[in-house]
């Protein structure tokens, strides 16, 4: 299979890395010194499981390897429209886009550019950090959650849950992507807020009753929106949450991903995790003030400060 990683930052890199050990057939779309350490010196990935390094083939213009068969999206959810749109021209006749980034609105906005029938929609269940240009530390987890946007369960997408199994990367193939999707919603909502405004780890954050009861009550905020929208969600899912949480290995080196961001001066993925929680709140009138207030205090801080 023919595959384009969109955003070859932690996620996308190591799921990249992944099929292209797999055999698969692997373009890296990467940017500035990334995209340079790319092609010069492969991708290094020191994980765990094992470190390995690979000679990879990165572009910052993605039809130059087009058409793909797949493009895992990958980049930051405030670069879904622009990114979604240099794709434009670069599916193969029946090729799927599949998005792999935090929150539940970028199905729609990549359908707005391609077309509709090309997107699916996943999870992306790893501790992943790009800690140097072409330098990955994975530390925790690495599968994907994937499915139709219509919760059928198709050949092309059994096809693909075969291609991802092989690449030991297969969590599930789901028919209720909603509810997976809010699931996934849930815990950015309660972690990532917490990690950047506390510049803490995940480990940090557990050994801090004042921040679990935060990130607590931020995900059973979510909870109650996320059923508002149709998601099989209840509390039950907060406590199922803190309990995977606190059965993963080494949480004091794991950073979600919008601390990674505060700490190499990028911008913060507030409102594509905050904010999509506190829109749909709004539209079911549903009040959610821990919500609320660490987008507000996350938009404060992303404006305020200097920038890499």
């Amino acid at each position: 299979m023919k595959i384009l990683v969109m955003g070859s930052g932690g996620v996308g890199a190591f799921f990249g890395a992944r099929l292209q050990q797999a055999g698969e057939d692997l373009f890296f779309c990467a940017r500035n010194e990334n995209l340079r350490a790319l092609k010069e010196k492969g991708l290094h990935v020191k994980s765990h499981q094992g470190d390995f390094t690979l000679a990879v083939r990165a572009t910052d213009n993605p039809k130059e390897f087009a058409p793909y068969d797949l493009v895992l999206f990958c980049v930051k959810s405030y670069d879904t429209l622009a990114s979604a749109r240099l794709l434009q021209g670069c599916l193969a006749g029946d090729g799927i886009v599949m998005t792999l980034q935090n929150g539940v609105e970028n199905e729609e906005i990549i359908s707005t550019v391609l077309p509709r029938s090309a997107v699916m929609g996943a999870n992306a269940r790893v501790g992943a950090d790009l800690v140097a240009p072409g330098v990955l530390m994975h530390t925790a987890l690495g599968v994907v959650e994937f499915g139709e946007l219509d919760g059928r369960i198709t050949p092309r997408a059994e096809r693909l849950a075969e291609v991802f199994r092989r690449a030991r990367i297969l969590g599930e193939l789901t028919s209720d992507l909603k509810t997976v999707r809010w699931h996934k919603l849930m815990g950015n909502n309660g972690t990532n807020p917490v990690s950047a405004l506390g510049r803490c780890s995940i480990g940090a954050m557990f050994a801090d009753p004042d921040g679990v009861a935060l990130m607590r009550r931020l995900m059973l905020e979510t909870v109650a929106v996320g059923k508002a929208e149709g998601a099989k969600i209840d509390e039950s899912a907060v406590d199922a949450q803190f309990e995977r949480l606190g059965r993963m290995p080494n949480t004091f080196a794991i950073k979600p991903s919008t601390l990674q961001d505060l700490e190499r001066g990028k911008p913060l993925e507030y409102d594509g995790i905050c904010g999509a929680v506190l829109r749909a709140a709004r539209r079911h009138n549903i009040p959610v003030p821990a919500t609320e207030t660490v987008y507000a205090l996350l938009k404060l801080l992303d404006s305020n400060r200097p920038r890499a």
